[in-house]
């Protein structure tokens, strides 16, 4: 993959892990007849009701994006638990997704994932940059967490439709 496309293939050998990733969360089973999703479901809906989901949902995603760099990939594996939470405390399942897009920018501010292949190209490094997004990201962090918090009082809850 390094020889036919070396500027993403560091990008594109992660989708497979996801998926892979998703697979134990959501199918395997252990004690109790729960799965790891399950718990995680739980555990969101314990922390985030009140009113805090969208704050709860956006902090860990950017903690989690710190870390796992993935540009939008690792939704595959936070989806399942993720919303199944936000149906729980009765969030607006459209609002949730937006609420993850938009903290998932975040620490892109960090871990210039998206600039990979531009760095490639321009023969510069993450370093380069990394001090000016950060600033960036400081400022950018309590303003997203407040608008996700407001905006996320603005909308209704409509159950999903399985047909």
């Amino acid at each position: 993959m390094s020889k036919a496309v070396p500027a993403t293939a560091g990008i594109l050998v992660q989708f497979p892990l996801y998926a892979a990733m998703a697979a134990i969360l959501t199918r395997a089973v252990g004690n109790g007849g729960m799965t790891v999703s399950k718990h995680l479901a739980e555990f969101f809906t314990s922390v985030g009701g009140g009113g805090g989901f969208t704050v709860i949902v956006a902090l860990y995603t950017v903690i989690l994006g710190i870390f796992v760099p993935s540009d939008g990939g690792k939704w595959l594996v936070e989806a399942p638990y993720v919303m199944q939470s936000a149906t729980d405390v009765q969030m607006n399942l459209g609002w949730t997704v937006q609420v993850y897009n938009v903290a998932e920018a975040l620490p892109n501010l960090i871990n210039p994932f998206f600039m990979l292949p531009l760095l490639a190209v321009l023969g510069l490094r993450a370093r380069d940059l990394v001090g000016f997004t950060f600033l960036q990201f400081m400022f950018h962090l309590p303003v997203v967490l407040l608008l996700v918090w407001l905006l996320g009082r603005t909308f209704e809850f409509v159950a999903p439709v399985i047909p």
